[in-house]
Formats: C-alpha cells, sequence, structure tokens
C-alpha cells in the first residue's frame, strides 16, 4: 500500500549543505519520497526509484514553468522534455562528440593544465580550488563556449552565482540578486561575440548553436549557454578536487593508480559517484500517481537526488567509501535518460585523462595539508570548496 508522502521538520538546509549524507540516509530508510520543510520539496533519493523517475516523463516532467532554474536562467533544454530537449541537446553536441574533444579540446585542455601547474609547482604547498581546479574549468568552458575577454574569475563568479540561485529553496534575497546580476552579465558576453560565430563557424558551443539544423532564438542561447555555464564548471572543478582528494585519502589506491594511468578514469568515475558534483535536480509530477511505496499528487514538486542515490547502501557496498576498484556499476553522477549529461565526455577527458594525472605526476609526494584540512560544502551542488595540498620541491 503506497502511503502519503512523510514530513521531516528536523532536517535543516544548513545540515545539509554541511553534511547531507546522514540525513540522505534517514530518507531513504523512510519511504521513497519525503518532504523537507525547510527545504520546501519533495525530496526522492533511492537509486531505483530515481531510476523510475527518469524512464517515465509522462508522470515526472521536466518541464516545470515555476522552476528555480527557468527563474534563474531562462528556459533551457534541462527543463523540456521529448522533442523540444532533443531538438536544443541536437545543437551542442557537435562540440561535444568523442572525436571533437580528443581531436580538438584535448590540446587546449593540455595547454591550460600545464600553464597553471607552472604557476605553483615551485612553491611546494598550494590550495587546489583557487589555484588549479576553478581556473581550469573556468579557462577550458571559455574557450569551448566561444567568449572572448572574459576573465576566468568572471565566469567562475557567475558560475556560482547561477548555482546558487538555482540552490536558493530558502528564498534569500541577496542570492537572487546576485543571480540576476550574472545572468545580465552572460547575456552581454553572448551578444558581444554572436556576430564573429555567425560569419566564422568553429567548434565552439555558441558557433554550434548559430549553425544547428533548427535555428535558436537568442533567448534560448542564452539559457542554454548558461545551464552550461553551471554544470559545465562546476562539475569537472568540483570533481578534479575531488578525485585528488579521494586518492590522497587512500594511499594504497593512489599508488595502485599512480602505477597504472589507465586507472586514472575509474578514479574519476569513483570521485563523481562518492561525491556527486550535481548532487540534486527538480522534477515535476504531472499526475496522482505512485513511486516506490509513496503515493504523490499532480504538481508534486520533487528533488531527484542522485548525490544520496550513489551512495544508496541497496546498490553500492561500503557506498561511503572512495574505492577505485569497487565493483563497476551504473553511478548517477551524469544523470540518465535523455537528461544524461552531454558534457560527459568532455569531463572524463578533462578531469580523467588530464587535470588529476598531470597533478600527480608534476606534483611528486603531493599530501594534504595536516594544519589546513579539506572543506566540503553543498547538498544541490556538493565539492570541496578548499583543498590545501604540500609537495616535496
Amino acid at each position: 500500500m503506497a502511503t502519503p508522502v512523510p514530513v521531516m521538520d528536523d532536517i535543516s538546509i544548513a545540515a545539509l549543505t554541511a553534511d547531507p549524507y546522514p540525513s540522505f540516509r534517514r530518507m531513504r530508510e523512510a519511504a521513497s519520497a519525503v518532504w523537507v520543510s525547510d527545504a520546501r520539496i519533495n525530496l526522492v533519493t533511492r537509486f531505483d526509484d530515481i531510476m523510475t523517475v527518469e524512464r517515465d516523463h509522462g508522470r515526472f516532467a521536466s518541464t516545470n514553468p515555476g522552476s528555480l532554474m527557468n527563474k534563474v536562467m531562462g528556459h533551457s533544454l534541462m527543463r523540456k522534455d521529448d522533442e523540444a530537449h532533443q531538438v536544443e541537446r541536437k545543437a551542442i553536441e557537435p562540440s561535444f562528440r568523442p572525436g571533437v574533444v580528443k581531436n580538438h579540446w584535448t590540446p587546449v585542455f593540455d595547454a591550460i593544465a600545464d600553464r597553471l601547474i607552472d604557476a605553483f609547482v615551485e612553491s611546494g604547498e598550494t590550495d587546489l580550488f583557487g589555484s588549479f581546479a576553478a581556473p581550469m574549468a573556468s579557462l577550458c568552458l571559455n574557450e569551448m563556449i566561444g567568449f572572448r575577454n572574459v576573465a576566468w574569475q568572471d565566469l567562475a563568479a557567475w558560475s556560482q552565482a547561477l548555482m546558487d540561485g538555482v540552490s536558493n529553496y530558502g528564498t534569500v534575497p541577496e542570492t537572487a540578486t546576485r543571480a540576476a546580476a550574472a545572468s545580465d552579465a552572460i547575456d552581454a558576453a553572448i551578444d558581444a561575440v554572436l556576430d564573429r560565430y555567425r560569419d566564422r563557424p568553429d567548434a565552439t558551443i555558441l558557433s554550434s548553436m548559430l549553425h544547428a539544423e533548427h535555428a535558436h532564438s537568442i533567448e534560448q542561447i542564452r539559457a542554454n549557454i548558461k545551464v552550461i555555464i553551471g554544470g559545465g564548471l562546476n562539475e569537472p572543478r568540483d570533481s578534479i578536487l575531488t578525485t585528488v582528494y579521494g586518492l590522497l585519502l587512500n594511499p594504497d589506491q593512489r599508488a595502485r593508480v599512480e602505477a597504472d594511468p589507465k586507472l586514472y578514469r575509474p578514479a574519476f568515475e569513483e570521485a563523481v559517484r562518492w561525491v556527486s558534483p550535481i548532487g540534486m535536480y527538480p522534477r515535476r509530477v504531472t499526475r496522482d500517481t505512485v513511486l516506490g511505496d509513496t503515493a504523490l499528487k499532480e504538481g508534486d514538486q520533487l528533488g531527484i537526488c542522485v548525490g544520496a542515490a550513489n551512495r544508496d547502501q541497496s546498490r553500492f557496498s561500503d557506498p561511503d567509501a572512495y574505492d577505485v576498484f569497487r565493483d563497476r556499476g551504473q553511478h548517477l553522477g551524469f544523470g540518465a535518460g535523455p537528461h544524461f549529461c552531454a558534457g560527459t565526455w568532455v569531463a572524463r577527458q578533462m578531469v580523467g585523462e588530464i587535470a588529476v594525472p598531470k597533478l600527480f605526476d608534476r606534483l611528486p609526494n603531493m599530501q594534504l595539508d595536516d594544519d589546513k584540512p579539506a572543506r566540503l560544502s553543498g547538498w544541490v551542488f556538493r565539492g570541496p570548496v578548499s583543498l590545501p595540498v604540500r609537495w616535496e620541491v
């Protein structure tokens, strides 16, 4: 028998931000969907339930006019289903194809990584968030989008402001204001280069959109670029840091990975499972229905917590541990179904083949800084916000 959605009044946004996993475990044990009063949304945390949602957009729709993403970024492909989604996704795919990533973007990413490491390699210590992961993700994304004269620091600030806006379930006015300002700045950056790509098509995302089979309005271009700036910056940034953090916490695993560089790719995949950079995204219930053991009503808002599902003990053994060598199984770090992350190949190449291997190769004996512990934060988006390390010079 399906039961009404249980209410959890004792789980705060602050607790989820600091460490969501104890609360996620409680939710998984309670029901297929749980109403968290402080976040004002029903959260779905079980792996199998999330797979059900992703396979049935008839009952669980991405389209949602009232979503925070629509308010912050505009009506992007992420809040569309079926043909409308497919048309806009197809428009960006030329820039993300594996062959284009390997032959065009890999040399760009490689040069950026070396240039960043050159700047601090002789210092013997750094916080990898600010010196490497954030600029690496920002500079690479700048190149891929096709922006000109946009500082990496500005792109990173815009991305954070957008993600804070999309995560603003507590409706903090200052957060909404920062997100709106970032949105306006991105519009201006897009407008500054559109004519260039109309006349000179290339591998950039803006060029792909402008020369797509189905013409895109300026509103579609703007909304989808903002989505890419959000997920396309924070996911590689945070997965670089999480992969490094996981390996540094587990010296035996690190030694095996360094001895066999092919293992950097599964090290990256395990990091995305262990701490999912994009931890939650919304869906809308289209009609009265049942999900697992829970009765849902038409119009209910669902938060799909892949960060929780990736630690579902019914799916993964010892799920809270970072284990490069665990039995390989599908994780949800890149989503699932038609909305599976378009940038997956980019992230795998940038992080698993370039950024992380290069850090371990060029910073011999890199270790965590015992005097400055790493800090992680977030639940809608989660990752290290500081990762101080030391190495021998």
